[in-house]
């Protein structure tokens, strides 16, 4: 999780908030980075805190495409679930109060991708973050056109 200060250090080192898409997506909450093992496969843990009706991180960045093994807490005395993004098929992770699951999720492309939990109205209660995959589109999946201007 990142405290004020470490949130502008790692939007800094992402570049800004636009290089990795995330310059609106969410104004609070924390922002974490999935740490990478040697085989290149990622890992990171998103929580619900007890009475915050929020996910921490609010945003987790993936430094590039790949494997995504999530661990997620529930620390609410709520029920509430996760409905998350993956190639081919979302996937579902009900949480009872006090739980903890887990999700490997797979994404193949830069982007923001968003999830919650869609038990009862949480999400229209705040209970829905990102997973901003950063990095280039691969070529085979470019447009066939001129070279745009970069920043």
């Amino acid at each position: 999780m990142t405290i004020a200060q470490d949130r502008e250090s790692l939007l800094a080192e992402l570049g800004g908030q636009n290089k990795a898409t995330i310059g609106a997506v969410l104004g609070t909450g924390s922002i974490a980075k999935a740490s990478e093992r040697p085989d290149g496969t990622m890992e990171a843990t998103i929580r619900i805190p007890e009475d915050a009706m929020a996910w921490e991180p609010g945003v987790l960045i993936m430094p590039h495409a790949g494997i995504l093994e999530l661990t997620i807490i529930n620390d609410d005395k709520n029920t509430h679930a996760c409905l998350l993004p993956s190639n081919g098929d979302r996937q579902f992770i009900g949480l009872l109060n006090h739980s903890k699951g887990t999700a490997t999720l797979e994404l193949d492309g830069p982007g923001c991708y968003w999830y919650g939990s869609p038990a009862g109205n949480d999400e229209g209660r705040g209970l829905q973050a990102a997973i901003v995959v950063t990095g280039e589109v691969p070529p085979e999946a470019k447009l066939d056109r001129p070279a745009q201007p970069r920043p």
